[in-house]
């Protein structure tokens, strides 16, 4: 049966389950970043089902410019085009508009803006990113929204907040009727609210009481990691999660490290994404239990060791400190792989340990033992 069961509770942190037609998805969850339908580095699908990857999260506005939806959608959509046969989320495009700031322009209609691969005119409006994500057929597909930076005028993301909102009902609209066309790739697919509204925790209240009223099988939380602190973050998502349905999964997008993810679970979240990991192991940077490491340090010019003690990931089982800081140095591909598939491996890794400490009762001492050892930079210690 398909549909959102919390089993478990520790505190505002919960433990749950959303049925999908694609599979079940085991909440909190962190979702592998695989932009153009896969993730930088070259990992594989295979590599994603190995590494315990239960969502790719891929790009309506990257895939849209190329190769094309109608392309995708000839070849089966995403499941097909990319051999993925778990949940698939769709971000709607609207971070990537929020990115293209001097070179969009934005009317009640949609946004307008300027082909990065040719320089061509391109528009994408709610129904639009509704008709390009249901020809990727996603699992998830998420509600076309501005993503304003941090900080901004509030007078301004008032404004934005009450247009996202009628953008919102143009999605819903346009989903519905997706959904009911004949040769849909996925006529189950589910939409998800984004709420938005800056630091102004008055505008994040209101703008996500606003969108909980459309009863969507989902809600996003936008537009944070986009400028502000972490304290801001967390300062929002204390105001705004006590108002998100309370049935619902609650996602937070594009955030962020190991430590953000814990405090978001603590506050309540339930999904989140973020391409730190992919970014940090392209530079050497890699996470384990004890914090950070740069495996481009001295220090591990000769060490014998893995990457983790105890880590089960294509890499620590196979290579050497030494040897990937070699392919690093080196500039071969393969040391930036290794480091991915490791990052990856521990990003699930943490999210599972995390249900399990919900499970359990422990997760206010796995909160208070991580919170902040795993960010720390062992190599400044």
């Amino acid at each position: 049966m398909l549909g959102f069961t919390i089993s478990d509770r520790a505190g505002a942190a919960r433990r749950a389950r959303l049925d999908t037609v694609h599979g079940s998805i085991e909440t909190p969850v962190f979702m592998n970043v695989a932009t153009a339908a896969a993730i930088r580095g070259g990992a594989s699908t295979d590599d994603l089902r190995a590494i315990g990857c239960q969502v790719a999260l891929c790009n309506t506005y990257h895939l849209n410019m190329r190769p094309g939806s109608e392309l995708i959608k000839k070849l089966g959509g995403l499941k097909g085009f990319m051999n993925w046969d778990r949940p698939i989320l769709t971000d709607s495009g609207g971070f990537q508009v929020f990115s293209l700031a001097k070179r969009r322009k934005i009317k009640e209609e949609g946004v307008s803006f300027t082909s990065y691969l040719d320089g061509s005119h391109i528009f994408m409006g709610p129904e639009e990113s509704m008709r390009v994500q249901s020809d990727l057929g996603s699992t998830i597909a998420m509600a076309f929204d501005e993503c304003v930076a941090n900080p901004s005028e509030h007078s301004y993301v008032e404004r934005s907040i009450e247009r996202t909102t009628r953008w919102l009902e143009r999605c819903i609209a346009e989903h519905e009727r997706l959904n009911l066309k004949p040769g849909a790739i996925n006529p189950d697919q589910l939409l998800f609210g984004i709420g938005q509204g800056g630091v102004y925790e008055d505008l994040r209240v209101r703008h996500m009481k606003q969108i909980a009223a459309f009863d969507l099988p989902g809600y996003a939380i936008g537009g944070l990691s986009v400028g502000e602190s972490a304290e801001d973050m967390y300062r929002v998502l204390d105001a705004v999660c006590p108002v998100m349905p309370e049935d619902k999964p609650r996602y937070l997008m594009g955030v962020g490290t190991p430590c953000n993810i814990i405090e978001g679970v603590y506050r309540g979240v339930d999904f989140f994404d973020c391409v730190f990991p992919l970014k940090a192991a392209q530079h050497g940077n890699v996470y384990t239990w004890e914090g950070k490491r740069r495996l481009l340090a001295e220090r591990y010019r000769e060490d014998p060791g893995p990457i983790s003690e105890g880590c089960g990931c294509p890499a620590c089982r196979s290579y050497s400190r030494a040897y990937i800081r070699h392919l690093l140095k080196a500039d071969e591909r393969l040391g930036m792989r290794l480091c991915i598939l490791h990052n990856l491996w521990f990003y699930n890794e943490l999210m599972s340990r995390i249900r399990t400490a919900i499970e359990e009762g422990s997760f206010a001492s796995f909160y208070e033992e991580y919170r902040s050892l795993l960010d720390r930079n062992i190599d400044r210690d």
